[in-house]
């Protein structure tokens, strides 16, 4: 655990097409209420011309510079595991790091905190919703993580569809490990309209791949395959509203934006690299009021 002693604080974010993430404005706002100094800096791959295997290169390089910690996102979240000393039990489950801890002695600990930060933002604006049957778009580093909130929610079973069959595959038998058999399957994307049309009512969609980010803008599937009958949770926050949520809207869905998995994702990194007490609420407002000027300036 990080010293409370400590009053600075070096930290940073290491991505593709991260420019525009409210990261450093959410974590340097909590800092200045914990009465820290605290910067957070960006480490776009796209602006430094590097391939995300290189994601051990800049950990080093932070590493030696003197950072207390990295967030680590999409593609880079897979590719970090193997340039760490240890992971923590949730990171080793799900084979996917966020969050990365120097310790004393420069140890690079790994965590992830897109597990609980999905699970408190679903709990808070999506209750009661039914978990019979989920599907869910994405099996990468975001969709690992997700799918295990999911489940941990009380999801009886998940469906994960991606264009890599193997990856759904490989993250379903994980999940079928970590939970008990049937809790999971594979699918490919082939299958949505059938799978869809099972969760009508009884379920919903999980989206956890890049698109609808500003980068990446556009529907994940066909908007003829949603129906009111089923909830829509998105992970994408850069837009807010994403293409997928506003057709979701506009259909009478139940929906949660990205948002609140953004927040609490950063509320618990904020702690462990800290060792202290995040203000849960004030960061909710403070996301709010930044994801509110950036989208009056568009």
């Amino acid at each position: 655990m990080p010293s409370q002693d400590k009053d600075s604080y070096l930290v940073g974010l290491i991505g593709s097409g991260i420019g525009p993430s409210l990261s450093p404005a959410l974590h340097e706002r909590e800092g200045d209420r914990q009465g820290l100094r605290y910067l957070y800096r960006l480490l776009d791959i796209d602006t430094l011309g590097v391939r995300p295997e290189a994601v051990g290169d800049l950990l080093r390089t932070a590493r030696d510079l003197g950072f207390d910690g990295l967030n680590i996102t999409h593609p880079c979240k897979q590719h970090v595991i193997r340039h760490l000393d240890s992971l923590a039990p949730q990171a080793e489950a799900l084979g996917a790091v966020n969050t990365v801890v120097f310790e004393e002695g420069g140890r690079a600990v790994g965590h992830n905190t897109d597990v609980t930060g999905f699970a408190a933002s679903f709990a808070r604006g999506l209750p009661d919703v039914p978990l019979e049957r989920v599907v869910q778009l994405g099996a990468g580093g975001a969709g690992a993580a997700v799918a295990h909130a999911t489940l941990t929610l009380g999801a009886e079973q998940i469906t994960v569809v991606d264009a890599l069959p193997e990856r759904a595959a490989a993250l379903a038998d994980s999940l079928n490990r970590h939970f008990g058999d049937g809790r999971a399957a594979a699918a490919t994307p082939d299958r949505l309209a059938e799978l869809l049309a099972r969760a009508d009512g009884l379920g919903g969609l999980v989206h956890a791949t890049p698109t609808g980010m500003a980068a990446h803008p556009g529907l994940p599937l066909p908007a003829g395959l949603l129906n009111p009958g089923l909830w829509i949770a998105e992970v994408v926050y850069r837009p807010l509203e994403t293409e997928l949520l506003r057709t979701a809207r506009e259909l009478g869905c139940a929906t949660l934006d990205g948002g609140g998995m953004a927040v609490f994702q950063a509320v618990d990194a904020f702690r462990l690299f800290t060792g202290l007490e995040p203000d849960s609420a004030a960061m909710l407002a403070d996301f709010a009021e930044l994801a509110g000027a950036v989208g009056a300036r568009k």
